[in-house]
């Protein structure tokens, strides 16, 4: 059975028993491990994930600081796959890197170990004066929809990002096994300031499904980031529509550890507020019933 084969009939299952699907863009060893014990179904490892590692934003797998495809191929293969044991793991795959032969590489990508191929950091993402620039100069999404192709022909599970209907359309052509619907970057201290409303955000994932189901009715239709990064928020994203998984990076390792890191640390420099004389004295008389001994704990315990 293909690694292609061997994916889908694992998210089918879950689909079946779950109806819903998580897929999660991990940036180090310590994420993939507990977010594969928490029940995720598929990991991405991307540029950016490792980024948010240094504590800086997953805009910079945007900029030139590193080769992203050197970085997901060096901390992924040395941190991921050896961890992790039954999940899949998609490789961040920059499309458009021109030091790089594309057949060669997604050849590379299967025979290192991974499952699939993801296109990020995706030229889908910029707009305006710059993103006519790269257009231009053959810098486009093209090159994205080619690399899913090939990884698909190759027998590699494919998870492809869109931002609109014509990205979409092309995608399912070229056999994308999922179409996930990137809404930008996800809040948080690091995170994007401007984000879309949950309605509109849900308006623009229907229009774009919309699109290229026509082209393939049976493929999975997932959303990542944006303003969906709460589980109500996906709920909400689910609810009278058949999108059937969310996608998330930020959201899993980076937002719990800003709030859990500051709120741990703050706690540590509060130690003298403990009332502990209090409390051993209350130890030392030991408990009178089975309920004051519950009051106890709720009271003191958790405090600690």
């Amino acid at each position: 059975m293909s690694k292609k084969e061997a994916t889908l009939t694992k998210l089918h299952q879950q689909i079946h028993t779950n109806k819903q699907l998580i897929g999660v863009a991990a940036g180090s060893g310590l994420t993939a491990k507990n977010v594969e014990k928490g029940g995720a179904d598929f990991l991405l490892a991307l540029s950016s994930g490792r980024f948010r590692q240094m504590g800086v934003s997953s805009l910079a797998g945007f900029l030139a600081y590193a080769n992203s495809n050197d970085v997901v191929m060096h901390f992924a293969s040395t941190e991921l796959l050896p961890i992790t044991r039954d999940i899949p793991i998609c490789f961040g795959l920059c499309a458009t890197d021109p030091t790089i032969h594309l057949e060669d590489y997604i050849e590379r990508i299967k025979q290192t170990g991974f499952s699939g191929v993801n296109n990020f950091p995706s030229v889908g993402h910029i707009d305006g004066v710059f993103g006519e620039a790269l257009e231009e100069r053959g810098i486009t999404f093209d090159k994205e929809v080619e690399a899913i192709r090939i990884a698909s022909e190759k027998e590699l599970f494919t998870v492809a990002f869109v931002f609109n209907e014509t990205q979409a359309v092309d995608m399912a052509r070229a056999g994308a096994d999922v179409i996930c619907v990137h809404l930008g970057l996800t809040g948080g201290a690091l995170g994007s300031k401007k984000i879309l409303s949950l309605q509109s955000a849900k308006q623009k994932t229907a229009r774009i499904f919309e699109s290229c189901t026509h082209v393939n009715p049976n493929v999975i239709q997932m959303i990542y980031g944006g303003p969906v990064n709460k589980p109500i928020d996906v709920q909400f994203m689910y609810d009278g529509t058949d999108i059937i998984g969310y996608i998330g990076g930020s959201v899993f390792e980076r937002i719990p550890t800003e709030e859990t890191f500051t709120m741990i640390t703050e706690s540590f420099k509060q130690t003298s507020d403990f009332q502990y004389e209090e409390l051993i004295q209350k130890i030392m008389n030991g408990m009178g019933s089975r309920a004051e001994y519950v009051s106890f704990v709720k009271k003191h315990i958790i405090l600690l």
